[in-house]
């Protein structure tokens, strides 16, 4: 059996942070992936050298719709050299997501324009005027039980927009 180690660590802990360069080495050739545009703050804090202000930047921008296609595009993302990221390359997929095929883009409401919120289903020309004079007036949503609260929206609209809306 390789690297029985880090394969007992793995099974304890599938979120395990690697330690060394040497682990990720190990851990990809025990069939270890991360999947680049999908990757959450967590798979971005498990290699060593990612800062948690690094891996919230990546996690924005891919939920944004910005994809990374190769390793470059990682090192010019996080401003370094691809020397620096290269011994991470074995553990990291690069796959491309068609656009249209995505999971809707989720919006947040405190950013949106009233053209934006319109597109949303279930969020007509008065609704979306209501969301934004009410962040306008108050300050930004803090949460969607603070969204739906302020805005006196039901239960079914919320549950309507829940893949739609990001704070």
């Amino acid at each position: 059996m390789r690297f029985p180690l880090l394969r007992s660590r793995l099974q304890i802990d599938p979120y395990y942070r690697f330690q060394t360069l040497a682990e990720v080495q190990q851990a990809a050739a025990l069939g270890v992936r991360i999947d680049v545009n999908k990757a959450a703050v967590d798979d971005w804090l498990r290699l060593p050298g990612i800062s948690i202000h690094q891996a919230r930047t990546l996690v924005q921008l891919t939920q944004n719709g910005v994809q990374l296609y190769c390793l470059e595009d990682l090192a010019a993302v996080l401003d370094l050299s691809l020397q620096r990221l290269a011994p991470l390359a074995p553990i990291l997929q690069f796959c491309y997501y068609d656009p249209a095929s995505l999971s809707p883009q989720r919006l947040n409401p405190n950013t949106a324009s009233i053209e934006q919120l319109q597109q949303l289903p279930g969020i007509d020309a008065a609704l979306a005027h209501q969301i934004t004079r009410e962040r306008l007036a108050i300050g930004p949503y803090r949460h969607l039980a603070d969204f739906q609260q302020r805005l006196d929206l039901p239960g079914g609209l919320i549950n309507q927009l829940l893949p739609y809306l990001r704070f």
